[in-house]
């Protein structure tokens, strides 16, 4: 699979990125594959009605074709065509949370493409706040189903460039709107049960969810392995660097005790870490993803830091732990796929 990738760079002239916006809203009416910008990562999107330029997305990432995809919506009435009867729960929630970082689970009346839902009778559905985004999707006028525009098992792109290393000669253009916000995906809720379930942390907290809803219940299968995940995606690694990922949770004196071990041995470290840890640390290959206590810049740092180390430069890549309150259960739930090993203090 090779073609030639057009990349519409990011530009603050309005006719430009209109421009843009047509050329990449056209390639996706000849059922071609296009990566655009979303407040939490690159997306890769094609038309989710039509199966043919769907399967187009699972060839460019190399995914497996029974992980579902997000559909992405411009309106309630995108939504509409996609779902039988949207739930009050669901309603509330796009009421405040749309366009964000929330993607909700409902009923699929069956006009999506059959590879968009992977056969399940559900749908998973958003509204990205991304002023390209949305554009994109009025120009297409129709919903674009759009996972992550990486490689299958690679981290997320944040920006145009890590698309553009994954993906280059196998999609056909790349809407360039410079780095993203949030930084890891939107988290996906499942609206069709009575009480509603969180299958993927993200920029939405579950303490966000709560101010809205009485109960939301975290999915059995993130916190026990034991469980069979409700979403046939979450049973894959994501989020791997190149190098082996180490996640070691513990204070920083065990981490730094951690570091001196593997150098008596030897490895080639690098470390992903805090500014707080960075600054106790006598080490040449750091990457900082911020402060502990400012967890949504870890989160908007972190696939950035992931992309960062190649296997060439180290043997291993040490990561800090970080607390799960708020978007941190997002951080460490991708910490926990991408890592190889977990060493612990307790």
């Amino acid at each position: 699979m090779s073609m030639q990738t057009k990349v519409w760079k990011k530009s603050d002239n309005t006719e430009e990125m209109k421009e843009a916006i047509r050329e990449a809203a056209e390639l996706l009416h000849q059922e071609q594959v296009v990566a655009f910008p979303t407040e939490t990562v690159y997306g890769l999107g094609a038309d989710a009605s039509n199966p043919s330029a769907v399967q187009r997305i699972f060839e460019a990432k190399g995914r497996p074709s029974d992980n579902p995809l997000i559909v992405h919506v411009a309106d309630r009435k995108q939504v509409e065509q996609l779902v039988d009867e949207i739930p009050t729960m669901a309603r509330k929630l796009m009421e405040t949370f749309w366009p964000g970082p929330l993607t909700l689970i409902m009923k699929s009346n069956g006009s999506a493409a059959g590879n968009v839902t992977a056969g399940l009778t559900t749908i998973a559905i958003r509204m990205p706040d991304h002023p390209l985004a949305l554009a994109l999707l009025r120009a297409s006028e129709t919903p674009l189903a759009a996972p992550s525009a990486n490689r299958s098992g690679r981290p997320s792109p944040t920006t145009a460039e890590h698309v553009y290393q994954d993906l280059d000669g196998r999609i056909a253009g790349i809407l360039d709107g410079g780095p993203t916000g949030v930084g890891v995906e939107s988290t996906v809720l499942d609206c069709t049960s009575e009480i509603p379930v969180i299958l993927r942390p993200g920029g939405v907290t579950k303490e966000d969810l709560e101010t809205i809803l009485p109960t939301v219940m975290m999915d059995p299968a993130m916190i026990n392995e034991q469980h069979r995940p409700k979403s046939p995606g979450m049973k894959y690694t994501h989020y791997a660097p190149e190098a082996p990922l180490w996640l070691i949770d513990g204070d920083d004196e065990f981490f730094e005790n951690q570091v001196e071990k593997l150098k008596e041995e030897n490895f080639r470290i690098g470390i992903i870490a805090s500014e707080e840890l960075l600054n106790k640390l006598d080490h040449n290959r750091i990457i900082s993803c911020g402060s502990r206590e400012n967890l949504e810049q870890v989160a908007e740092r972190l696939y950035g830091a992931l992309r960062e180390f190649k296997e060439s430069d180290v043997d291993v890549i040490l990561c800090e732990a970080f607390p799960e309150t708020g978007v941190g259960a997002a951080v460490m739930n991708r910490l926990n796929k991408a890592a190889v090993k977990k060493v612990t203090a307790y």
